[in-house]
């Protein structure tokens, strides 16, 4: 028996904004905790093994580089477009010290969190 991966937990600090923009990001619905969390759910038609988000409330902000974060791929595999959608949802390009011949755009969510924007499906 081994363990699997269930969900995608992110602290955050504005559960409405970052609600917002995962779930814009990735087209996810919506459901608020009565806990001032939110679990972000895929949409019915996501490919099988689409993980949950949770958005759990955070007091503090984030500081450093993120150790871990989701890669995201465009579905369509038209990357651009895709970057071009994110920023105008409230991401920002991030420097992680890439040298700009990597098969990924590192982005950053509102709060901050870093993400990759894969140009390909990963192999």
């Amino acid at each position: 028996m081994t363990s699997r991966i269930a969900q995608w937990t992110l602290d955050v600090r504005n559960i409405d904004v970052m609600s917002r923009f995962w779930s814009a990001a990735l087209g996810y619905r919506v459901e608020a905790g009565d806990d001032g969390s939110a679990k972000l759910y895929p949409p019915d038609e996501a490919l099988p093994g689409s993980l949950p988000v949770w958005l759990q409330a955070s007091a503090g902000p984030k500081s450093g580089k993120n150790r871990n974060h989701p890669d995201l791929v465009s579905p369509d595999g038209d990357h651009a477009a895709e970057v071009d959608r994110l920023l105008a949802l409230g991401a920002r390009r991030a420097d992680v010290g890439q040298t700009g011949e990597e098969g990924f755009t590192v982005l950053a969510d509102p709060e901050g969190n870093e993400f990759c924007l894969l140009k390909s499906p990963p192999v």
